[in-house]
């Protein structure tokens, strides 16, 4: 598999936003597919325990299946589920967003 092809997530821990919640920047590159995305729940979960703010950007991601976009799904139903953090997704392509409004699930990863 071509390196350009190859998924992978970097943390990033910023200062405090305004109200003092803690930010993490999960950022995303690749293509997000069944064969690598227990790779986002893997990174992503731990995170949503520690609280604050957790934003996924997915500025980089290049193509976007089904098991990828359940894996989305599934870390905000987490976070919604648990209350300790935000989760958000930042930076979307036009083709992810074009994929969340095929499947009606825009607000729910929007919101």
């Amino acid at each position: 598999m071509e390196s350009s092809q190859a998924f992978r997530c970097e943390v990033e821990q910023s200062p405090e936003d305004l109200h003092g919640n803690k930010v993490t920047t999960v950022k995303c590159h690749g293509r997000l597919t069944s064969v690598n995305s227990s790779t986002i729940k893997e990174v992503v979960k731990p995170l949503l325990t520690q609280g604050g703010r957790t934003a996924i950007d997915l500025g980089d991601v290049s193509f976007l299946d089904s098991s990828g976009l359940g894996a989305l799904v599934g870390l905000k139903v987490s976070a919604i589920n648990q209350g300790l953090c935000r989760l958000e997704f930042v930076n979307m392509t036009p083709r992810v967003l074009d994929l969340l409004r095929i499947t009606h699930l825009a607000q729910l990863l929007t919101s």
